[in-house]
């Protein structure tokens, strides 16, 4: 089966990063030398994507404006002998098609990936969200993993899960797993954002999804939960509870997801990505005292 259409969130107003998201979106914060969202899509488009849908909201037109194609700054740029840097703007020739869709109401991640459905169009698709980067400089494969055993086992879902710490798993969903300690497993449940103590297990939805269209059947069904908000977790879960099969895929050993969530997240990707930067990563390591040949990340 080939699926080549993304739908990315990012509608959510960053309240966890005001004031730095006061203006701009989250998703739009730098992170070494590209903003956010860019690494997604950089991800999406090398794991096969051809088709992007952005659910936005109020704030959000930075993202359209920096996926489009800016003329007048080539002609800039190529006018005052500044070719050097159009190599930085390659990521607008990428083979890409570019949606977006309003969620005029914020009214939570199912509420945004509902947003989608007549877009999607009875087409199976991934969900990767707007302000979690997996790997160091769109690396990661996983996607395309998900989408082969998403074909392999006909399942209704595939989620990407990583092992988090115990006191921080209730800001999560959270996996029961049929087989434990598996690289791929069958889910038995899914929990949104579960109390520590008696969380099912410590693996995390890592922000992102495969999903066959009978999602959207799901979330139109499922009633607001967790802050009055129609939670995908809680579709997820009518799915399993329906006799669908719903896959978990483990995270690759050694391959790491950042969070662009809040500040400590945050500030980690920043420094983690400015001491991989290929010009300046050793010198920053040299300058904090650091080894500065230390391998960061992956």
């Amino acid at each position: 089966m080939t699926i080549d259409l993304a739908v990315v969130p990012v509608a959510g107003r960053g309240t966890r990063l005001l004031p730095l998201t006061k203006s701009q979106p989250k998703e739009m914060l730098p992170v070494g030398r590209k903003p956010v969202v860019q690494y997604v899509v950089e991800e999406l488009a090398a794991c096969g994507m051809k088709r992007i849908l952005f659910v936005t909201g109020p704030g959000k037109t930075a993202i359209e404006n920096h996926f489009d194609i800016d003329a007048e700054l080539i002609t800039h740029l190529r006018e005052n002998g500044k070719e050097e840097y159009l190599a930085q703007l390659s990521f607008e020739r990428a083979d890409v098609e570019y949606f977006y869709v309003r969620q005029r109401r914020q009214l939570g991640l199912g509420h945004a990936v509902l947003c989608a459905r007549r877009f999607v169009n009875g087409n199976s698709f991934v969900v990767a969200l707007g302000d979690s980067i997996l790997g160091l400089n769109e690396r990661s494969r996983v996607v395309e993993v998900m989408i082969e055993r998403f074909t392999a086992t006909a399942a209704a879902a595939v989620i990407n899960f990583e092992e988090v710490p115990r006191e921080e798993i209730g800001d999560y969903g959270v996996a029961l797993p049929k087989q434990e300690n598996a690289e791929v497993f069958e889910l038995l449940d899914i929990v949104e954002k579960p109390d520590p103590a008696r969380a099912p297990s410590n693996l995390a939805v890592a922000g992102r999804y495969v999903f066959s269209p009978v999602i959207f059947d799901a979330l139109a069904e499922t009633p607001p939960g967790k802050g009055g908000e129609i939670q995908l977790t809680d579709a997820i879960r009518r799915l399993i509870r329906d006799g669908r099969k719903v896959i978990g895929v483990r995270m690759p050993p050694g391959e790491k997801r950042y969070d662009i969530g809040h500040f400590e997240s945050y500030f980690r990707a920043v420094v983690e990505f400015a001491f991989a930067d290929p010009q300046y990563g050793e010198k920053l390591r040299r300058y904090f005292g650091l080894n500065p040949h230390a391998t960061v990340g992956r």
